[in-house]
């Protein structure tokens, strides 16, 4: 039976905005001042899409509403929508902050059909929270995903078991887990366009275009083979954060402040987590718009600002000379291999011990003063990164 839900908000931030500004409702709006962080539908039938530049979003859409971003309103909205599925469904497994998978197995006596738990689901979060929401039914968490976003924008589109390979064969190769840019180049330039196409073309051959281990994963979805199981939300395995610099020159000075900046934010919400990590990961976007990684895995767990700053710097200086070469256009700083922080896990040793304490009273006064109170000198008169609010972890 199909019984996993697929639930999306469509738009969510410009959604949220023109919820609480009548005077923005069916008219085009664009969400961040600098880059576009979300866009109403009105907006992207005009072209505008995420992370466009808004000098280039206002080309395409003059008309558009430009508004800031109110991260804390999104966060109140998302709380309030996962109320609704997790008073639905026994089961909710949270993606992001605006979709969720719901298993709605064996509430048809009690509750009602997969269907009509999905059609209460969208009254409910329309009615309660005051925003539109697409839901896809389905057999499997992929089939459900990808119904849904068929279904958008505000929809609600249900697969019966019988009728998979009707739905699903037909659609666009893109569609499939795991088909970016190059898959999809690469599966197109031998004629392979649908996904059911991808279903009945040799495994040798698809495996010679894009590897072993990826063919397997791409056939198996060719035919909805997907066993994964909705699970109740895990903790995360890693905190990160980013910084898009875009295409304007720097300096060896101002990607250290961007280290220090991002290394701050994660330690920061490590500690509030009490999680500590042994894996610093530095990510980087060059001009070109190909991308490397880097990382190192310390001996000892840490969430010590102080040690991942050091951490992220060598990575850093073993990049330069690509950035030289290349440009940057986005830094990103992760700490994985994450763990639950023990008590005074960070003070093994008195240099741990007097960073670990240093970190505490820094994170205590932001708590009671703001996250503005105490900032790095070299942070100074640096204009504010965007934070995207994060499921609680």
């Amino acid at each position: 039976m199909s019984s996993i839900l697929h639930a999306d908000l469509d738009s969510f931030f410009a959604a949220v905005e023109q919820r609480d500004e009548p005077g923005l409702r069916g008219r085009p709006v664009i969400v961040g001042p600098g880059v576009v962080l979300a866009a109403s539908y009105e907006a992207k039938a005009f072209g505008v899409r995420t992370a466009m530049s808004a000098r280039r979003a206002r080309q395409l859409c003059p008309q558009a509403v430009v508004v800031p971003a109110r991260f804390r309103a999104y966060a109140e909205a998302s709380k309030a929508v996962f109320r609704v599925f997790e008073d639905i469904a026994p089961v909710v497994e949270a993606l992001s902050i605006d979709e969720a998978f719901l298993d709605v197995r064996g509430m048809e006596r009690c509750v009602g059909t997969p269907l009509e738990i999905a059609r209460a689901l969208r009254r409910r979060v329309r009615d309660e929270v005051g925003l539109p929401i697409t839901v896809g039914v389905a057999r499997t968490k992929f089939l459900a995903k990808v119904a849904s976003g068929v279904a958008k924008p505000d929809g609600l589109l249900l697969v019966p078991p019988d009728e998979e390979p009707a739905f699903l064969h037909p659609l666009d190769v893109e569609r499939l887990w795991g088909v970016g840019p190059v898959t999809s180049r690469k599966l197109r330039d031998v004629g392979i366009s649908t996904v059911g196409e991808v279903a009945h073309m040799d495994e040798g051959l698809l495996v010679a275009l894009v590897g072993r281990a990826q063919a397997r994963q791409l056939y198996a979805l060719a035919h909805n083979r997907d066993a994964r199981r909705v699970q109740t939300r895990r903790r995360r395995g890693s905190i990160g954060s980013q910084r898009a610099r875009g295409r304007r020159p720097w300096t060896p000075g101002e990607l250290d402040a961007d280290l220090v900046a991002l290394v701050d934010r994660v330690t920061r919400r490590m500690r509030k987590a009490d999680r500590v990590g042994r894996t610093v990961v530095l990510r980087l976007r060059f001009d070109d718009f190909t991308r490397a990684t880097r990382s190192h895995t310390l001996l000892q767990s840490t969430a010590s600002t102080e040690t991942v700053l050091r951490t992220a710097r060598d990575l850093l200086g073993e990049a330069m000379p690509m950035l030289e070469e290349r440009g940057v256009t986005l830094v990103g700083i992760s700490v994985a291999n994450l763990d639950d922080a023990l008590p005074r896990q960070l003070a093994l040793a008195f240099e741990a011990r007097r960073s670990a304490e240093l970190d505490e009273a820094i994170d205590v006064v932001r708590e009671r003063f703001g996250s503005k109170a105490i900032t790095c000198g070299v942070l100074v008169g640096r204009g504010e990164a965007i934070e995207m609010p994060l499921l609680p972890d």
